[in-house]
């Protein structure tokens, strides 16, 4: 246990990156409070099922089955012996000034830090197509979270559509699931997978399986594909139309569709925490500024996905190096991160070189029809946004008041980074110069009653 005078660290997140930074502060002799969204620790890549599921971790996680055994043991086993607190099932949905704004099952409530870990990882970053507003489109992600937590495929006939090393991921697992999976459309080229080639070589361990993953996926693999629309009745999704490489039209009947482009740094807690912001061109969004060791600012630290995105394995190194960024801060010893740091570098080579493979399909975006939903919490449609950068110039918030595209429930998480491609194609900007949406509390949905208590 920790000594009464020592400060209070929390970390929000007990994904790898989270696990990891409460693991280097345990064996300082510290004791941290961990803050997860999650029933149990693992985070969405290793996310756990329900007590006496029946299917294995090989079986969830396959090739990376050891890895998510060894965290979960790691962090039960802190868990257990009282050397950190776990609040789980709990969001933090606002944070100011040494406080944390924390919604669990009992209600609203602050808990306060003197050192904070952001370890939010990241979600699915999803470009509009027409159609998908229909019952039966659903992300990557949540496609893959049906299947670990729940063993259920969310469609009887499935088309997957995006691009990146999750659309081929999610692909063979539901095939290796049962699950009929009639197509996995990349809309990627050949071509432009080549160009990251010398990033993908930084990890030829990772990059060599991938290939092998592609290749179960046989002749259901299409890349270079250009999504048209999908078809849907009063039931949901019928089928997925798309252009093949050739540019010859196609239809696949289905009533399952999965889309996503990669991932999106989760960031709003971030922002909220006054943290600076940067546009990575490569990967099209705006990324949180941080040293190489996680320091956002005075003591606020990132770790994992939601700083950069560099996988599960980065998300580990950068909780640890994280946690001894804090522990330098406070005048503890620190473990060598030498080695760490000259991995992650060589992680950022191969994340970069996933973004020039599979890039975000901007050109897709800025050309939709005016009658193409992009913000499906409000119907708010790309010919209303652009309404919205004619009258009120090609800046992100102003636009937003304007149409209302991103204060829906989501905040902006799904339609962000497409309302951005098309405020500066009709503005004539860049999309760095549009600006980003700012974050507004409480960051998830909270009903009134969490914040009602008796005298």
């Amino acid at each position: 246990m920790s000594e009464p005078s020592s400060p209070r660290i929390v970390i929000v997140g007990a994904g790898p990156a989270g696990i990891r930074a409460a693991a280097t502060l345990v064996e300082a002799g510290l004791h941290p409070v961990v803050i997860d969204e999650g029933h149990r620790a693992g985070g969405q890549i290793y996310r756990r099922p329900p007590a006496g599921f029946v299917r294995t971790p090989e079986q969830l996680y396959g090739s990376e089955a050891d890895k998510a055994r060894a965290l979960h043991l790691l962090f039960d086993r802190m868990a257990d012996e009282g050397r950190l607190t776990y609040c789980a099932r709990s969001s933090v949905i606002a944070v100011h000034e040494g406080r944390l704004h924390v919604l669990g099952e009992g209600g609203a409530e602050v808990v306060f830090y003197d050192r904070l870990i952001l370890a939010t990882g990241a979600s699915d970053r999803v470009a509009p197509i027409p159609g998908w507003q229909n019952a039966g489109v659903f992300s990557l992600g949540a496609a893959q979270i049906a299947l670990k937590a729940q063993g259920v495929a969310l469609g009887r006939r499935i088309v997957l559509i995006g691009s990146g090393p999750l659309l081929t991921l999610v692909g063979t697992q539901l095939l290796k699931a049962g699950a009929d999976v009639a197509a996995v459309l990349d809309t990627s080229s050949w071509r432009q997978q080549m160009r990251g080639f010398w990033g993908l070589a930084a990890r030829p361990i990772v990059a060599l399986p991938g290939l092998t993953l592609r290749a179960r996926l046989g002749r259901r693999y299409h890349a270079g594909v250009t999504p048209e629309r999908i078809d849907a009745d009063g039931q949901g999704v019928t089928g997925m139309r798309w252009r093949d490489a050739g540019g010859r039209e196609r239809v696949t009947p289905c009533d399952m569709i999965g889309i996503g482009w990669h991932l999106r740094a989760e960031t709003h807690l971030t922002d909220l925490a006054g943290c600076a912001f940067t546009y990575d061109e490569l990967w099209r969004q705006w990324l949180p500024k941080a040293d190489e060791m996680g320091r956002a600012r005075n003591g606020i630290y990132l770790a994992g996905d939601g700083a950069r995105l560099l996988g599960a394995d980065g998300a580990e190194i950068a909780g640890r190096v994280a946690a001894a960024a804090c522990l330098a801060d406070l005048g503890r010893p620190v473990p060598s991160v030498g080695a760490d740091l000259r991995r992650l570098a060589r992680l950022e080579r191969f994340a970069r070189g996933l973004a020039q493979a599979f890039p975000w399909p901007g050109a897709m975006v800025r050309a939709l029809p005016d009658d193409t939903i992009v913000c499906r919490c409000e119907n708010v449609t790309a010919g209303a946004v652009r309404e919205g950068t004619t009258l009120g110039g090609g800046e992100a918030n102003r636009v937003k008041s304007l149409s209302r595209v991103g204060m829906g429930r989501c905040q902006g998480r799904y339609c962000q980074l497409a309302a951005a491609e098309l405020i500066a194609a009709h503005a004539g900007f860049r999309p760095e110069d549009v600006g980003r949406f700012r974050g507004q509390a409480p960051i998830r949905p909270a009903p009134i009653g969490a914040f009602l208590r008796e005298s």
